[in-house]
C-alpha cells in the first residue's frame, strides 16, 4: 500500500530572525538539509513549530517555503490548528491549494469539550479536502482525548482519515488503535521517548522533534526498532533518551530550538509569551546536551 504515513517525518521549528520575523531562507536549508538525511516528510506549523504565534498569513507563508524547498521529494504534512473551525477549513484548503501532500488535523486550540462538539470540528477540517489526514490525539496538551473507538467513527465516515499520531504518552493506545483498526488507520508516535515502545506496539512512523537537530540518529533509532533489532535498539536509545526527553517537557520548544543551536542549525530564538531558557535553567539543559553530544563522537568511532 502506497502511504506517506512512514519513517521519521520532522514536525519542524519555526525559526525567526532578529527581529522575530519568520527566517525563509533558513526554513529552506534546514528542509532540504532533513530530507537530504533520510526524512520522509515535513510538517510545519505544529506545536513545536509555535504555531499559535503564527498568523494565518504566515502559516501560509511558511507552508509554501516548505512545498517549494522539498522539490516534490517529500509530502509537507502541515498542522491545521485554530482557535475557529472556520479558519481551520481556510488553512486545510490553503495548503491544499499550496501543493502539500497531507495534513495533521488538530483539536482546537483554548476550546475543549465533549465528543460531539471535537468530532464535528476535526470531521468539518478533514472533509474540507480530499488530502490524506492524519488526527493528532494529544491530550496532555490540547485537554481533548480521541480514543480507538472514536478515531473508528471518524475513519468509517472519511476515507482520507488515513493516520493517527499517538501523543498521549499511554503505548496501550497505540496497541488498541492497531488492534481495532488494523492497516485502515495507521498509527505514528508522536512524542520522542517512546519511540521504540511505540513501535514494539505497532507504529508504523514517527513525527519527531529532536530530529531537527539529530536527523541520522532519529532515523538511525526509528529504523533499528521497525526491523526488530531490538539490542542495537536499546543500545542508542540509552545514549538518545536524555535528549529525547526534551520533546516531553513544557519548555520542548526552547529546548529543542537549543539542541539545534548546539549543533550549528538553527538559533534559540521563540516568539513570546515563549522566552528563552536562562541562568540555571539553560546551564543545565546545555549540560544534559554537551555530555550527549560528546558521547555522540565516540558511538561515531
Amino acid at each position: 500500500m502506497t502511504t506517506i504515513w512512514q519513517g521519521v517525518l520532522p514536525a519542524i521549528t519555526t525559526p525567526f530572525d532578529e527581529k522575530l520575523a519568520i527566517d525563509h531562507a533558513f526554513v529552506t536549508k534546514h528542509v532540504r538539509w532533513l530530507i537530504s538525511n533520510g526524512c520522509k516528510g515535513i510538517i510545519p506549523c505544529g506545536s513545536l513549530g509555535e504555531s499559535a504565534t503564527l498568523s494565518f498569513e504566515e502559516k501560509v507563508a511558511l507552508i509554501k517555503t516548505c512545498v517549494a524547498a522539498t522539490e516534490g521529494k517529500v509530502p509537507v504534512i502541515p498542522g491545521i490548528a485554530a482557535l475557529s473551525t472556520d479558519e481551520a477549513v481556510r488553512l486545510a484548503k490553503a495548503a491544499e491549494a499550496a501543493g502539500c501532500g497531507g495534513l495533521m488535523v488538530l483539536p482546537p486550540y483554548v476550546y475543549s469539550s465533549d465528543w460531539r462538539e471535537m468530532k464535528a470540528h476535526v470531521a468539518a477540517v478533514i472533509g474540507a479536502t480530499k488530502l490524506p489526514c492524519m488526527l493528532y490525539n494529544n491530550p496532555p496538551a490540547y485537554k481533548t482525548d480521541f480514543v480507538a473507538e472514536q478515531v473508528a467513527e471518524l475513519a468509517a465516515e472519511f476515507p482520507n482519515l488515513q493516520a493517527v499520531k499517538e501523543s498521549s504518552g499511554d503505548s496501550r493506545r497505540v496497541t488498541a488503535l492497531v488492534a481495532l483498526l488494523g492497516d485502515r488507520v495507521r498509527v505514528g508516535i508522536g512524542l520522542d521517548d517512546m519511540v521504540c515502545e511505540g513501535v514494539a506496539a505497532g507504529a508504523e512512523f514517527w513525527v519527531a522533534g529532536t530530529v531537527n537537530a539529530l536527523p541520522k540518529e532519529s532515523i538511525a533509532q526509528f529504523e533499528l526498532a521497525k526491523a526488530g533489532r531490538w539490542d542495537e535498539a536499546r543500545a542508542l536509545y540509552r545514549w538518545h533518551l536524555p535528549l529525547l526527553r526534551l520533546d516531553t517537557v513544557v519548555k520542548f520548544v526552547q529546548l529543542i530550538k537549543l539542541l539545534q543551536e548546539e549543533v550549528g542549525m538553527g538559533n534559540s530564538r521563540v516568539r513570546p509569551p515563549r522566552l528563552e531558557v536562562i541562568g540555571a535553567e539553560r546551564e543545565y539543559a546545555l549540560g544534559v546536551i554537551r555530555t550527549a553530544l560528546k558521547e555522540r563522537e565516540k558511538l561515531a568511532a
